[in-house]
């Protein structure tokens, strides 16, 4: 826009020809923001706030009266409040170099008055105390024009070819090399130390590497040795296994012959023997209920059951003298009297039956089975094969 001025953000706009600025200032300051400004009747120039350098070169005499060349470099600049700037644009507005030249004379100056009061000791050990005094012996002078100081470096300090820094530093140079010496040397020693320790470690290793070889050899000797014993010890081992587990074998052989013949004997047997009580049991269970059955109801039916069982009883009896070698000396009563002899045994059958079935050895009157079986007896008493009974002769019954 016409008439509408804006500084950078390093200046200062100095706008004149209107009303005094700050302070009775022949000018108003504007930073960081525009202004118009009317042509013709407003003037605007510009002030630079940059970082500015001046460098200096100054030879200075010590306290001893030892000339010094410094080489210095400051960095400095327009402050930035208003009255740094109005300072600084009233003396260096239409000449801005003339600040770093202005500059460099003040420290020059105040560098001298310092180096005359120090020792070329101090100045060359101390160069951050040199600074600071200088900095704080300058500022005052320097805030007047309008300027400040960010930093001061001292960046040589020469003798020239008197020596006197060299002469300073010897005997630091000899400490120094002393040192270096001394340090070679332990350094020599440490290698020779480290050499040696290595070259005993290199026989140590020898040695031991020795000694296990030797163990070794001697453990594979063993080894071998004992693999040559191993063969028959192994051997017998290996039969003496085979024999446990044959035993072994035969015990579970004889274990399952056990169990079978239990299996295919024993069980049978015993299942057989249950088989042959339990029909006895019930065959004597029907034989108790039958004879109740024939005492509730006629004694003359279980009569007539014995002497139906009679004979085959007798029969039986004769039986047993079949083949048997038996002289008969009295001839047909000596006959009749085995003939007796077995029906009396039915008879004393027939009677223990009786009693069993409750029937009184005493009654009185006989039952109708009992004559039938008398009648049975006499026959047995007749003659045998037509003989009669007077006849004594030998009888044989084969």
């Amino acid at each position: 826009m016409f008439g509408y001025r804006v500084p950078a953000p390093d200046e200062a706009m100095l706008i004149s020809g209107g009303r005094r600025g700050l302070g009775g200032a022949p000018f108003r300051v504007v930073t960081g923001h525009g202004k118009f400004v009317l042509p013709i009747f407003r003037k605007t120039r510009f002030l630079s706030l940059a970082m500015s350098e001046a460098e200096v070169v100054e030879k200075c005499v010590t306290r001893q009266g030892i000339a010094l060349t410094v080489r210095a470099v400051i960095a400095f600049k327009v402050g930035n409040d208003t009255e740094s700037i109005v300072n600084a644009g009233q003396r260096f507005l239409s000449d801005q170099d003339q600040m770093s030249v202005l500059t460099g004379r003040i420290f020059a100056g105040h560098l001298r008055s310092i180096i005359g009061s120090m020792t070329v000791e101090e100045i060359v050990t101390e160069r951050q105390k040199l600074a600071a005094e200088v900095l704080d012996t300058s500022k005052a002078e320097m805030a007047k024009i309008g300027l400040i100081v960010d930093s001061l470096q001292i960046q040589s300090i020469d003798d020239g070819n008197t020596g006197y820094i060299d002469a300073m530093s010897a005997p630091h140079k000899a400490a120094i090399q002393r040192q270096a010496q001394i340090a070679q040397a332990q350094a020599t020693q440490a290698s020779t130390q480290a050499q040696q320790e290595a070259q005993r470690n290199q026989a140590e290793y020898a040695r031991q590497t020795a000694v296990v070889q030797a163990e070794y050899k001697a453990e594979v000797d063993r080894a071998q040795a004992a693999a040559a014993q191993a063969g028959p010890l192994a051997q017998a081992h290996a039969e003496q296994e085979v024999l446990a587990a044959r035993t072994e074998l035969a015990e579970r052989a004889a274990e399952l012959r056990q169990q079978q013949l239990v299996a295919e004997v024993v069980k049978p047997a015993e299942a057989d023997a249950e088989r042959i009580r339990v029909m006895a049991i019930a065959e004597a269970e029907r034989m108790k209920i039958q004879a109740a059955a024939a005492a509730s109801y006629d004694r003359v039916a279980l009569d007539r059951m014995l002497i139906d069982q009679l004979p085959q009883i007798v029969k039986e009896a004769a039986g047993g003298l079949k083949g048997a070698n038996v002289n008969v000396l009295n001839g047909a009563d000596g006959l009749g009297e085995i003939a007796a002899g077995l029906v009396g045994q039915g008879l004393t059958i027939l009677d223990s039956v009786r009693r069993n079935l409750g029937t009184p050895d005493g009654d009185a009157k006989k039952s109708g089975g009992e004559r039938e079986i008398q009648r049975y007896l006499g026959a047995a008493s007749s003659p045998v094969d037509g003989r009669d009974g007077g006849d004594d002769g030998p009888v044989d019954i084969r």
